[in-house]
């Protein structure tokens, strides 16, 4: 694996390439990055990863300065798993000055359910990746569903700015009791860790009482706040929206439980497709 620092290091270890598959990452890799990666290089003819801890995702009070950084791990996992170019710029390289210029998805799609628990995520999120974009100008990009919510804002921020990228989403890994694998449960307690898969269950449950013919979805996520909030989480939301738009539902159509609730002081997120 060939890694570039610097987006002129980059261009050049790509530029005999036609169709550059990418996945952008933190780093802190898990076996759902890994797998994101070997997805990647079944589309494309050269597989691109990044290693970015983006400041401009991060609220203030949030975990930017703390973020696991496992270099020495991700790099011996990205090598194993077939990547042929790590793109990891230091911040003043992505970042030279200020970055004034941002990417501002729509409120209807930004500003609700992870966007109203952290305004202005979503703008980071998506300057980062359009950056990104410019800096590894790829044909292929693979985003997991676990970040339903990211994903579908990045595919529709390159429609509307025709950028030639197919945005692949990559299925959520989970551990063998359901827990959907997350950098941030590296933070759990292990106590915690085996709290943490109620999260994925309550979700399943929710799916599974509409699935019953129960229409009425307020008082099912009410009862899936509940089971959380009485097992000790502090939930946020725990909602059922159209897969389309992350809206209400309104007839019969694909859909998606969404949920995000704090176990101890580790925030996670996941989602059900059904």
């Amino acid at each position: 694996m060939q890694i570039a620092r610097t987006i002129t290091e980059l261009r050049d270890l790509l530029a005999a390439y036609k169709r550059p598959a990418f996945v952008p990452t933190m780093g802190n890799l898990h076996e759902g990055h890994i797998a994101l990666v070997n997805q990647a290089r079944t589309l494309g003819d050269v597989t691109v990863a990044s290693i970015f801890v983006n400041r401009l995702q991060f609220l203030p009070h949030e975990d930017f300065d703390t973020y696991p950084r496992t270099w020495t791990s991700d790099c011996a996992q990205l090598t194993a798993a077939g990547c042929d170019v790590l793109f990891a710029p230091h911040e003043n390289e992505l970042y030279p000055e200020p970055q004034t210029y941002k990417v501002h998805p729509p409120a209807e799609l930004a500003d609700i359910l992870e966007g109203h628990f952290r305004p202005g995520f979503f703008i980071g999120v998506s300057t980062v990746v359009m950056k990104l974009f410019a800096c590894v100008q790829p044909r292929i990009a693979v985003f997991g569903k676990k970040d339903y919510q990211q994903l579908m804002i990045i595919r529709r921020m390159v429609q509307q700015f025709a950028m030639p990228i197919d945005i692949v989403g990559g299925e959520t890994n989970r551990a063998p009791d359901g827990l959907a694998l997350s950098s941030r449960n590296g933070y759990l307690s292990p106590a915690e860790l085996e709290e943490a898969v109620h999260l994925s269950r309550a979700l399943k449950v929710m799916a599974a009482t509409l699935k019953t013919g129960d229409k009425d979805i307020a008082s099912i996520e009410a009862q899936g706040m509940d089971t959380l909030t009485q097992r000790g989480w502090k939930p946020d939301y725990m909602v059922i929206r159209r897969r389309t738009d992350l809206l209400p539902p309104t007839e019969s159509e694909p859909l998606v439980a969404v949920g995000a609730a704090t176990l101890g002081t580790t925030r996670l997120i996941d989602n059900l497709e059904f």
